[in-house]
């Protein structure tokens, strides 16, 4: 049941503000006509609030600006507030930044929570953002990727209890929330259809080695080799993390030797770019002489070229996930019921 205790609002009171100016949950009261305890409760999506006044409340915040003080918001609770997402700076992903910050920021708009991104280089200690965030306090969880069978970003926040998830898996007996893309279903997938092509000389370029998903990719096309006959031919010192150009000379190399591939899957759009143009630089034709799989999050590999098959992984999606599954941490769930996974159903395109 809603407590509106309003009390009478005299006429031509002026529109309480912060000394800034800026709005505040008096200001809200004043607008909607509720007390302030009952906004502070629909800001907070509280259960004994009715979902109309949670939507009026909600509706004149955001037309108003209102921004919670997180100082005063952390002296009384002890919270931030603050989502933070540690991210590579050097990540190539086509579309991942962009579209992982768009899932999470989506998710949290409902809530009291925002989101600051952490950058850190992949050429630097992974653990210093996690160490900085975690002794400062300066989030109340933590959301990252790029994880490793044994990750000691996992070990450190589990010991100390610091609410985090993963984009991606680990290897560890340390039970926590994550969402993953299906990768070694991914690489089966792509051999069969490669296969059903006619393409019988298979290459992966796959994730770095360091990296849990580098092991689920060779999974999966390691037992789409064993069940469908194809032969593999190495392309082991190359993978997608590698700056275009070297990805293209490697392509375009392998493409020389003999015998060469006629198939090829790769495990990221960015990459697909550069192998496809090395391949072509050594004469090939895509479509004639070769067939490409890849995972792709935005339709623009066919718009490249037509022939290049895709299987779309949703960054997006794992944004939102992954928040929803943070929130539930904080407001202390089981990580084992927050571990999604996306299986891919099939490969798409015209070949």
């Amino acid at each position: 049941m809603d407590n509106h205790d309003t009390g009478d609002r005299p006429e031509g009171q002026q529109l309480p503000l912060r000394s800034d100016g800026q709005p505040t949950l008096k200001t809200i009261a004043f607008m909607t006509g509720l007390g302030v305890t009952t906004v502070s409760r629909a800001l907070k999506d509280a259960p004994d609030i009715g979902a109309d006044t949670k939507r009026r409340v909600q509706l004149v915040a955001r037309q108003i600006g209102y921004r919670p003080n997180r100082a005063g918001v952390r002296l009384r609770t002890g919270k931030t507030n603050v989502i933070s997402l540690v991210l590579d700076t050097d990540e190539q992903l086509m579309g991942f930044v962009s579209d992982i910050i768009s899932g999470i920021s989506g998710h949290l708009a409902a809530t009291p929570y925002h989101l600051i991104v952490t950058p850190y280089s992949r050429r630097s200690d992974p653990m210093g953002p996690i160490r900085y965030v975690v002794e400062t306090h300066s989030a109340d969880g933590i959301i990252f990727s790029r994880t490793e069978p044994d990750d000691p970003r996992v070990r450190y926040l589990a010991e100390r209890n610091f609410p985090f998830a993963t984009h991606g898996r680990t290897a560890m007996n340390v039970v926590h929330a994550f969402h993953d893309f299906d990768n070694e279903t991914f690489a089966r997938l792509a051999v069969e259809r490669l296969v059903a092509l006619g393409r019988t000389r298979l290459a992966l370029l796959a994730p770095p080695s360091g990296l849990t998903y580098h092991q689920h990719t060779q999974n999966g096309f390691r037992r789409g080799l064993l069940e469908t006959g194809a032969t593999e031919i190495p392309f082991t010192d190359t993978n997608i993390d590698q700056p275009i150009e070297v990805i293209r000379n490697a392509a375009r190399g392998l493409a020389q030797r003999s015998p060469r591939p006629d198939g090829f899957i790769c495990a990221s759009a960015a990459a697909a770019l550069a192998l496809v143009a090395g391949v072509e630089e050594a004469g090939l034709v895509i479509g004639r002489d070769f067939d490409v799989v890849s995972k792709q999050s935005a339709n623009i590999l066919p718009l490249f070229r037509k022939e290049i098959l895709v299987v779309n992984e949703d960054f997006r999606k794992a944004g939102a996930d992954l928040a929803r599954s943070l929130m539930a941490l904080i407001g202390r769930a089981d990580p084992a019921s927050l571990q999604t996974l996306h299986v891919p159903k099939e490969v798409l395109g015209n070949r």
